[in-house]
Order: C-alpha cells, then sequence, then structure tokens
C-alpha cells in the first residue's frame, strides 16, 4: 500500500526492505520492488526475508498473505475504513516496525482533523465522486475517503449504495440529484479538460488524490488543502 510505505518510510528510514511498484512516495525511496498489491511477487517478498510484510484487508489477496504465512514470514493486516480506523493503525503499524514513539506528523494529523470536527459542520453539499472513468465507477458505502469528505461537510451520494465501488452508467449519475462533481487526480487522473465536462453544468471540485486516499504522512495538510478545492468548485463547462 503506498499509503503506508510511506507512513513507514518518512516514520522509520531504513526499515523498509521492499515496496510495491505503485509506492511513489516518499520521492527517491530505493528498495526492490515486489509487484503491486493484487499480484505481488511472493517469491521475490520470500527471498527478502522480512521480519514483518504489512498488508491489507481490501488491497491484498488472502491467497497471497496464505502464501507469505506458509513461508513463516509475519503478516500483519490493517483495514481502514475511516479516518477514526486510520489513526489506530497507522499507530499499530509504525509500533509493529520498530517504532518507540508516535510521528510529529501523526500527532499534527490529528490535531488538525479534530479542529475539523470542533468547528462543527460546514453547509452540506451532495456530491458524486468518481474514481474511475471508462467505466464510471464512484464512492459507494464504508470508504475512508468518503469520511473525510463528510467530515468536511460534502455528503456522498451513494453512500448507501450496497457496494463500495460501484459502477454507475454517467447517465445515471447526472440525474442522482448531487450540488457537485467531486474528481480526484488518483487511480484515474481526472483534469481540468477530462471529466469536468462529462457532469456539465455541475460544478467540479479536483481534488488531489493522495490527501483524499491516502492515510498517511498527507493527512496532515488535508483539510485545508481539501477544504480549499471543495469550496472554490471549477464551473461546469458550458
Amino acid at each position: 500500500m503506498p499509503s503506508l510505505t510511506e507512513a513507514i518510510a518518512v516514520t522509520l528510514p531504513g526499515v523498509l526492505a521492499g515496496a510495491t511498484a505503485w509506492c511513489d512516495h516518499p520521492a527517491g525511496l530505493e528498495v526492490a520492488r515486489v509487484g503491486g498489491t493484487k499480484n505481488p511477487d511472493v517469491p521475490a517478498i520470500t527471498a527478502l526475508r522480512p521480519d514483518l510484510v504489512i498488508a491489507n484487508e481490501e488491497e491484498n489477496r488472502e491467497p497471497d498473505l496464505a502464501a507469505l504465512r506458509g513461508a513463516g514470514i509475519e503478516v500483519l493486516v490493517t483495514e481502514v475504513r475511516t479516518l477514526d480506523q486510520a489513526f489506530t493503525e497507522l499507530d499499530r503499524v509504525l509500533r509493529a516496525c520498530g517504532a518507540t514513539s508516535r510521528p510529529r506528523w501523526l500527532d499534527e494529523a490529528e490535531r488538525e482533523w479534530a479542529a475539523v470536527g470542533a468547528a462543527g459542520p460546514e453547509e452540506p453539499r451532495r456530491a458524486v465522486v468518481p474514481v474511475w472513468r471508462r467505466p464510471w465507477m464512484v464512492l459507494g458505502r464504508d470508504t475512508f475517503a468518503g469520511d473525510l469528505l463528510a467530515r468536511l461537510g460534502t455528503v456522498n451520494v451513494y453512500a448507501d449504495h450496497p457496494e463500495r465501488y460501484p459502477r454507475v452508467p454517467l447517465e445515471e449519475l447526472r440525474a442522482c440529484g448531487a450540488d457537485l462533481v467531486v474528481l480526484p487526480d488518483e487511480p484515474y487522473r481526472f483534469t481540468a479538460g477530462d471529466g469536468p465536462e462529462a457532469f456539465a453544468p455541475l460544478p467540479a471540485a479536483l481534488v488531489d488524490g493522495r490527501r483524499l486516499t491516502w492515510y498517511g504522512p498527507s493527512l496532515a495538510g488535508a483539510p485545508a488543502a481539501l477544504r480549499a478545492a471543495l469550496r472554490r468548485p471549477v464551473p461546469g463547462p458550458s
């Protein structure tokens, strides 16, 4: 998981033996690359002889984790679907990797998000939040990004959908009654020229996907960055 890789690398430099091919933070991270979360190179991981493998219940497949355990490797599986879970799991992961105290960025992130709650909710907005195009996929129920948006007064229209990342036809998305479309730049890279035009004349908030979907050092500063983007949406193309 890129989020967890960044959290460990920033807090405990030199501890990581390997990471996925998609782990691009912090910049210049030089460790062995062992595939992706859905297609890890289990023999390559085993050859590194790690003391611990950090996994995620949403991103990693149980057969791969079972293979690692079968090779005698300890596996710590995280579950993060809310901000509160993120803070708890980050502390657990970092301590499992050898941290003896909480990093400053984690304390800063908790303070910033606590201040959001203490300030009370903003005027609520109803939003649709695509995460992929061709086919269109959106945030559904029980997602970390949805929890962050809700704390900032942006209610996900599909928060009660039976699926966590449902595929929804564009025509339905346009008619869902949203006040706003929130377009992150990952996992699909939505931009001013790729995304807003599909929902015109609905205004579009282009947000930093790392601030919205990653749980790690990017959580510090995320409330201000996300709030600024949500408050200044791009007008829908005419």
